[in-house]
C-alpha cells in the first residue's frame, strides 16, 4: 500500500471571522492511498487551535504511513486507531474507508451507509458589525436557508442576535461562541437568548473550564465542540453539556466518529455534525454522522471560492444527494 499527501491552499469566497480571528483562505491536506489497482482520497484541515500546521500534519501522515504500508486497507484502518487523533489520522482514515468501498464496488459513503437524500445544514454567519451580520443572515434566508449558525464573541451578544432574529424571523438559529463567553453573566445571557428563540449554544466557555457550566440554568441546549474530540473526553462533559459536536478532524476520522456517536447517545447526549473549512471531499466523509445528527453544520464548501469537481449540491439550506 502506498500513501502520499499534498497541500492545497484554497481562497475563501469572502473573509471568515470567528472569535479567534479572520481567515481569507483555507489550507487542506489531501491523502491518496493506493492498494493493488485501487486508489482513494481523504482530506483534512490542519487547525492552529489544536497546534496543527500544514507541515506538521504532512509530517505526521508520513510517520503514520510508515507503519501502515505493509497492511491491507482494513487492517491499516484498525491499526491507525492506536495513533493520535487529529487531522492527519482523519485524512488517512477517510481515504481507507473510501478504498474499502471501492474494493467492494461501492461509492463511499453513500453505498456503505444509509444516507438521507436531503440533509438540512446550517449556513454560517461570521462575525462582523451588527448590520453586516444581519445582512448576511437575511441573504442566506433569501437563498433558502432554514438554519443559521451565528459566530459571536463576548461583544453585543444580545444586540447582534436580536438583529439577526429580526432579519431572519422564521429561521432556526444556533450560536457558536468559540470559547469566548467566560467573562459574561451566563445565566442572564442564556435567559435573554432563549427569549430570542435561539435553539442551541456551542462552546460558551474555554475547553478545560467546562465545570463553569455545571448547575447553571440553561433553557437552551449547550453543545461541546473544542472540549470534545474523542470518547476519552465524554464522561467529563456529562452534566456540563447537552450535546457534542462531532468533527472528523478532531476525532481522527470516521472510525472514531462512529464510536463517539454511539457512546454519546448512550450517555443521553445529542449529536451535532460539524466541520472545519474544507471541500466536499471532507463533507462527504462526515455524511454517516450527519444523516442521524440532531443538528448539521457542513457548509464548509459554501464558504470556499472553489470546490472539487465531484462536489456536493447545496440548495435551499440543505445538502441534496
Amino acid at each position: 500500500m502506498k500513501i502520499i499527501s499534498c497541500h492545497h491552499a484554497i481562497k475563501l469566497a469572502k473573509p471568515f471571522t470567528i472569535s479567534r480571528g479572520t481567515r481569507t483562505h483555507c489550507d487542506v491536506v489531501r491523502v491518496s492511498v493506493q492498494f493493488e489497482s485501487f486508489t482513494a482520497e481523504g482530506e483534512c484541515t490542519p487547525y492552529p487551535r489544536y497546534g496543527e500546521t500544514v507541515d506538521s500534519v504532512i509530517a505526521q501522515i508520513s510517520q503514520f504511513s510508515s507503519q501502515l504500508t505493509s497492511l491491507t486497507p482494513y487492517s491499516a484502518r484498525l491499526a491507525l486507531q492506536t495513533m493520535p487523533a487529529g487531522a492527519a489520522r482523519n485524512a488517512i482514515d477517510c481515504a481507507l474507508w473510501a478504498l474499502e468501498a471501492k474494493q467492494k464496488g461501492h461509492q463511499f459513503p453513500l453505498q456503505q451507509f444509509s444516507i438521507k437524500p436531503k440533509i438540512e445544514t446550517a449556513m454560517t454567519v461570521s462575525m462582523a458589525s451588527l448590520q453586516v451580520m444581519a445582512e448576511q443572515a437575511k441573504g442566506y434566508v433569501e437563498e433558502g436557508a432554514t438554519l443559521l449558525k451565528v459566530k459571536l464573541n463576548a461583544d453585543e451578544v444580545i444586540e447582534k442576535t436580536r438583529a439577526i432574529r429580526a432579519a431572519a424571523p422564521n429561521a432556526k438559529i444556533i450560536i457558536d461562541a468559540n470559547e469566548a463567553w467566560q467573562t459574561l453573566n451566563l445565566p442572564t445571557i442564556f435567559s435573554a437568548l432563549a427569549k430570542l428563540e435561539v435553539a442551541m449554544i456551542e462552546q460558551p466557555v474555554p475547553s478545560g473550564q467546562d465545570h463553569l457550566l455545571k448547575g447553571i440554568p440553561h433553557p437552551i441546549p449547550l453543545c461541546a465542540d473544542e472540549s470534545c474530540h474523542t470518547r476519552a473526553e465524554l464522561n467529563a462533559l456529562v452534566g456540563c453539556y447537552d450535546m457534542i459536536n462531532i468533527k472528523l478532524d478532531k476525532t481522527g476520522g470516521l472510525t472514531e466518529a462512529l464510536a463517539l456517536e454511539k457512546h454519546a447517545r448512550a450517555l443521553g447526549l445529542g449529536i451535532m455534525s460539524g466541520c472545519m473549512l474544507g471541500t466536499s471531499m471532507a463533507m462527504k466523509a462526515a455524511l454517516p454522522i450527519a444523516t442521524n445528527a440532531d443538528i448539521v453544520d457542513l457548509d464548509g464548501p459554501v464558504l470556499l471560492g472553489t470546490d472539487i469537481d465531484d462536489k456536493l449540491t447545496y440548495l435551499n439550506g440543505a445538502i441534496i444527494l
